[in-house]
């Protein structure tokens, strides 16, 4: 009997170290062995998932390959009874669009440990407007308010605002009543972030000390930081005395220009964001937490919608840094 048949977007490495991407026909035994075989209905766009498009080993280190580290579907076949056909479910994050085939194909086939089942409350597709971006956001507020950050302490900055896990955390920090500062390099984007909870927004610039002093005017009561470098540095120097600042991204620079004063002066704390390998029971009470009293009411505004011959395109906006909020990917039936 002849295998089943289905369209993905591969990313191809040439002789010439070039990587083309082209929709093409793979079949299900091109696809790895797993417990959970899930029809895709959508998938997002992440920057992880542009890196692995342009060949960044250390996103991807084999090729051909499918990329989206993002999907939710339909399971359409199940070895584990945790999971039967039926079922809608959210896959992110472990090795998912990695060096496991994504969430750019129609069919994806995971351990059962990556699967989550979808929440009431959310439709598989508002669970894409979220995907990984937007659960790094939760999780990052998760954090916070689990560090005892409250909104009367004062303001949260949010960097890399307009991306997808900085547009996500502003929504719902506002949503929770803290009144957000936002980052962004682009006059233009002002609108589209007070439209989403935003009580302001700063350039880059004006986040950014180049002063060098250990300690600088405190202003901040907590903060999602989403690009690290010189920003997160200058944050937790300006961060109020026994405030919170989370960190998940390295977009601006993986080194930390700092010193141990707001450490050991205003016993500020940091806390890393790892969204990839954060544990199911986790993963769980975030995802209801989306799901509930955190779903946005204006989550439409956040999204953007393509299919995979329109999505090579978002790819190249997102690499120049032109894309904003979250693209959904979406799957044909």
């Amino acid at each position: 009997m002849a295998q089943k048949t289905f369209k993905a977007l591969v990313i191809t490495e040439t002789p010439e170290k070039r990587y083309l991407r082209e929709v093409k026909e793979k079949s299900l035994s091109d696809l790895p062995p797993g417990d959970v075989l899930v029809k895709v209905a959508y998938s997002s766009l992440n920057y992880k998932d542009a890196l692995s498009a342009i060949g960044n080993k250390g996103v991807t280190k084999q090729y051909p390959h499918t990329p989206g580290i993002d999907a939710a579907g339909v399971v359409e076949e199940s070895q584990s009874p945790e999971f039967k056909p039926g079922d809608e479910v959210i896959v992110t994050s472990y090795d998912l669009g990695m060096n496991t085939p994504g969430g750019f194909g129609q069919y994806i086939r995971v351990p059962a440990g990556w699967v989550v089942k979808r929440p009431d409350g959310l439709t598989l597709r508002e669970s894409m407007i979220y995907g990984t971006a937007g659960f790094t956001a939760a999780l990052s507020v998760f954090r916070l308010l689990g560090a005892g950050v409250t909104a009367d302490q004062g303001k949260i900055l949010v960097s890399g605002a307009t991306g997808g896990v900085g547009s996500v955390a502003v929504a719902i920090l506002a949503k929770e009543g803290f009144a957000v500062t936002a980052v962004s390099g682009r006059p233009e984007n002002k609108d589209y972030l007070l439209g989403i909870g935003a009580r302001e927004m700063i350039s880059a610039e004006e986040a950014t000390d180049t002063s060098g002093k250990p300690l600088l005017k405190s202003l901040w009561a907590g903060s999602v930081d989403t690009v690290g470098g010189p920003i997160l540095a200058t944050t937790i120097k300006s961060t109020n005395y026994g405030g919170v600042v989370t960190c998940c991204g390295n977009a601006a620079s993986p080194d930390l220009p700092l010193n141990v004063f707001p450490f050991i002066l205003r016993g500020v704390t940091l806390i890393g964001i790892d969204s990839q390998n954060c544990p199911m029971e986790m993963r769980r009470k975030v995802w209801h937490r989306i799901a509930g009293d955190w779903k946005l009411p204006h989550l439409e505004k956040l999204a953007s919608e393509t299919d995979l011959a329109g999505l090579s395109e978002q790819i190249d906006l997102m690499l120049k840094r032109q894309h904003r909020g979250r693209t959904i990917v979406r799957l044909p039936d």
